[in-house]
């Protein structure tokens, strides 16, 4: 059964790309891997200007909650240097001139079936955290802690196929052409949490991605297709567990809190590649779409190509207004498109000058509407209210912690008033405060 969560928003779906194939896209000459790449601690580089590297070998760790990162391609360290991130600051980055031999790393080993069976949870959460595997819906919390938190705890596994955010298609795509792969992925999953039984979840909008991972299913898997009605922010960890089970996740809580656990559908396919074949997370599937994008794509990618080369390869019909990693909803507007992708880079929107909707002095007109739009029941004026009094209690009264920052107050404000944007800064100065009193 299907509930409909509170508030959303019904964006048009511009998803012109759906029906584009996923294309292996040319190795680039010089990629950009960041040791940041993941929520927790950066990775310290393991290697130096000058080192010869193979595909797949690891290049950078550290210790606590951390996963490493890995060389996407193999070549020659050519520098160990800040660069730009599509968080919008530097992060250090190892630089890699491609010899476009694709020299895999020995440590790259598949394995069979009868040695993935012999594997005990302990010993797939291990390979899991040194594929670098983490959250490749945009999240990035590394997959290894959020299974190991897990344990005990989670009746209920969910794989978010939802994709409800504008252009995106990548998983779209993964569950249309790689259907086993992904529920290979799930059913390790399943083993490391002891559970017989579990969820796919996927909006009525992509009816061939539901109907291929159904034939790619049997009773006995345990696994259930759910189709939902579309609507935005399903993808939400939040909202698509109350889509899927009707539980509620309290405020601050986690979805273990629930007995619940999400999981995205490009991770699912990355656990698969890093157990079966032996492949760390060094490529993902990545849409490049807009409103002046000439040619849509959705693209398996390696890690560390710039947003300029993944640009180049579709064409636009004018200047971009603006490019953003991720969606329109949700995504980073971009500072420098030298910037690589990252593990949590989907998409790639490029938009034009129609969509420029800012206001140079907004004015909030109380009519409300952000209020009925709010997926998580918060009152999105009073929160950008607390924000113009610059004090931390006041914020924390409204709860701006518990905003997703879905994008559908300032979605639907007539006012335009950058509420994301704004938000997002409070949400900041909230936990500097918080930070501050420890």
């Amino acid at each position: 059964m299907a509930f409909s969560f509170f508030g959303g928003v019904h964006p048009k779906e511009n998803k012109i790309a759906r029906d584009m194939p996923i294309q292996e896209f040319p190795e680039p000459d010089i990629l950009v891997i960041p040791m940041s790449q993941h929520i927790g601690a950066p990775c310290k580089p393991l290697v130096k200007k000058g080192d010869l590297v193979t595909m797949g070998q690891k290049i950078g760790d550290n210790q606590g909650l951390c996963v490493p990162v890995h060389a996407s391609v193999s070549g020659k360290v050519k520098a160990v240097e800040m660069r730009a991130h599509t968080s919008g600051t530097t992060v250090m980055s190892v630089v890699i001139e491609n010899d476009h031999l694709d020299t895999l790393c020995e440590d790259c080993r598949p394995r069979t079936q009868a040695d993935v069976d012999a594997l005990t949870p302990e010993e797939l959460m291990n390979i899991i955290r040194e594929g670098g595997i983490v959250g490749m819906g945009g999240a990035t919390f590394p997959t290894h802690v959020k299974l190991s938190s897990g344990l005990g705890k989670v009746d209920t596994i969910i794989v978010n196929a939802g994709e409800c955010e504008p252009f995106i298609t990548s998983d779209d795509r993964l569950c249309r052409e790689l259907p086993h792969d992904l529920i290979s992925g799930l059913k390790i999953i399943m083993k490391i949490l002891g559970l017989n039984t579990a969820h796919i979840a996927i909006e009525d909008n992509k009816p061939e991605a539901a109907k291929a991972l159904q034939e790619e299913l049997t009773e006995a898997d345990g696994i259930t297709v759910d189709v939902l009605p579309a609507k935005y922010p399903q993808g939400a960890e939040k909202q698509m567990i109350y889509a899927v089970t009707g539980r509620e996740v309290p405020s601050g809580g986690l979805p273990a809190a629930v007995g619940c656990a999400v999981f995205n559908a490009a991770t699912c396919k990355a656990i698969h590649d890093c157990v079966y074949d032996g492949m760390p997370l060094i490529r993902r599937v990545v849409t490049v779409s807009g409103d002046i994008v000439m040619e849509p794509k959705n693209l398996m990618v390696p890690i560390g190509t710039s947003f300029n080369d993944l640009m180049e390869a579709v064409g636009h019909s004018e200047n971009p207004y603006k490019v953003l990693s991720g969606g329109p909803m949700m995504g980073a507007a971009l500072y420098d498109l030298s910037a690589p992708t990252i593990k949590g880079v989907n998409a790639v929107t490029i938009l034009g000058k129609k969509n420029k909707y800012a206001v140079d002095e907004p004015q909030c007109l109380r009519c409300g509407k952000c209020i009925d739009a709010c997926p998580m029941k918060l009152a999105p004026v009073l929160m950008y209210k607390a924000l113009q009094s610059n004090d931390p209690e006041v914020m924390k009264s409204v709860h701006m912690l518990d905003c997703i920052e879905c994008g559908c107050c300032a979605y639907t404000c007539p006012a335009s008033v950058p509420l994301v944007l704004a938000f997002r800064s409070g949400k900041q100065i909230l936990r500097n405060a918080m930070a501050a009193k420890k």
